[in-house]
């Protein structure tokens, strides 16, 4: 699969959760802690794979994009904080579901300008050939990528 592609898909499935979120109850706080923990894996996956394996190709690939890679990097600091606060955090505490709401805004933000703005400079800069062995690896990469936000390298930079 095409590494943009896979990356797409992420962003779909993280939506679809954020989606479930919205919209289980006030009360419903076992269900928002499910929904969390998995929106925690799945962007902390994400998170670590764009940062050791398609950022330093798209960076190659497509050197005038760099302070996008570095500002992308920033966003990701920013929400693998988050999503650490949000894993300690009791459903029922009353700022689970703003911390939340903030985390949605900030990684809806995030895919609105990777896929809108950079992915198209990416492509075009990569190909089709090269994007395919990209995703590969993206794919492989995640079999063994940590699901603790605080190990993605955004974390500490």
């Amino acid at each position: 699969m095409d590494a943009i592609v896979l990356l797409k898909d992420d962003h779909k499935t993280v939506e679809k959760l954020f989606k479930e979120f919205e919209k289980a109850g006030d009360e419903a706080h076992a269900e928002k802690r499910r929904i969390a923990d998995r929106v925690i894996e799945e962007l902390t996956v994400h998170a670590l794979i764009e940062e050791q394996v398609f950022y330093p190709a798209a960076r190659e690939a497509a050197p005038d994009t760099g302070d996008h890679v570095l500002e992308s990097v920033e966003e990701h600091h920013v929400v693998v904080w988050m999503l650490s606060e949000l894993a300690g955090m009791d459903p029922e505490d009353e700022r689970f579901d703003a911390k939340m709401t903030v985390l949605m805004e900030n990684v809806r933000h995030h895919v609105e300008e990777e896929e809108k703005e950079w992915f198209p400079q990416v492509r075009k800069a990569m190909g089709r050939n090269r994007l395919v062995e990209l995703g590969e690896q993206l794919e492989e990469a995640k079999k063994t990528a940590t699901r603790d936000p605080l190990k993605v390298p955004s974390a500490t930079a």
